[in-house]
């Protein structure tokens, strides 16, 4: 019977990073680079994790050649980055204005068909996902044309009962965002930015178009989201969407640490 092997609890930024390396401080990387390629945060600094650092060495820190190792510089360049893109959350919070914000913890387990996979999960998760909310950063670093705003973030069974809705994806997995058209611009514009957003997060953060690949970033494809970005994490095995993985604050989801390397 396979077991499930214990990521081992390290302190993030006590020490230089790199490949063949595994531990938690790994698995904070992985999120705070989630927007630089990536896929899961399992805790292991392998080539795909690599790949992540020199993404962000070289595209974030303007390095010339990007060496994927992370030391005192490349992690004080990740905090920097932190603060250049906060998140607002007010504009994340559930709108009902009975649950707090961020849902009640409802319904953990249950699911709106027998099917038992995460799109149907009704649980209200405590917050919304920080690796999620880190990859909208780094979308917002990427397309820095464009003048971003948070149209959905939290919506709990509430707020979903109000409205006639069944999805659960916005109990914490998933966020909407819209570009500010300029003066003259209209629907047929908004089109367009939008596709062009989806494109280069394909290419930038190792996003998927629809859910097929487990453990991937998704995007509604321009069917279902043709006026805004749809961005969520509904693919995630189950290790991946623990209570500690959401947050409700910049705080936390920050968890800003002394750099000591």
């Amino acid at each position: 019977m396979a077991t499930t092997q214990k990521v081992a609890q390290i302190e993030y930024g006590v020490r230089i990073l790199s490949r063949g390396m595994s531990g938690s401080d790994v698995a904070e990387l992985q999120i705070r680079l989630a927007g630089f390629r990536g896929t899961a945060p399992d805790g292991d600094f392998g080539p795909g994790t690599e790949r992540q650092v020199m993404s962000f060495q070289r595209d974030y820190m303007k390095m010339r050649e990007p060496v994927g190792s992370v030391d005192r510089q490349t992690l004080l360049a990740i905090d920097e980055f932190g603060e250049k893109y906060p998140l607002d959350f007010r504009a994340l919070k559930c709108p009902c204005r009975q649950c707090g914000g961020f849902g009640q913890g409802l319904h953990k387990g249950r699911y709106l068909n027998e099917t038992r996979v995460e799109a149907y999960h009704r649980y209200e998760y405590p917050g919304m996902h920080r690796m999620l909310l880190w990859a909208v950063r780094g979308a917002f670093f990427y397309n820095s044309e464009f003048r971003f705003v948070i149209t959905s973030g939290y919506r709990c069974s509430i707020d979903n009962l109000n409205n006639k809705r069944t999805t659960t994806n916005h109990h914490g997995k998933a966020i909407d965002i819209d570009v500010v058209l300029k003066p003259g611009e209209g629907d047929r514009d908004d089109m367009s930015h939008c596709d062009a957003i989806r494109g280069r997060l394909v290419e930038t953060a190792d996003a998927q178009v629809g859910w097929l690949a487990g453990n991937r970033k998704a995007l509604e494809p321009s069917n279902i989201a043709p006026t805004w970005v749809h961005y969520d994490v509904r693919c995630y095995e189950a290790k991946y969407l623990r209570d500690e993985a959401f947050c409700t604050t910049q705080k936390e989801l920050d968890q800003r640490k002394a750099i000591k390397v």
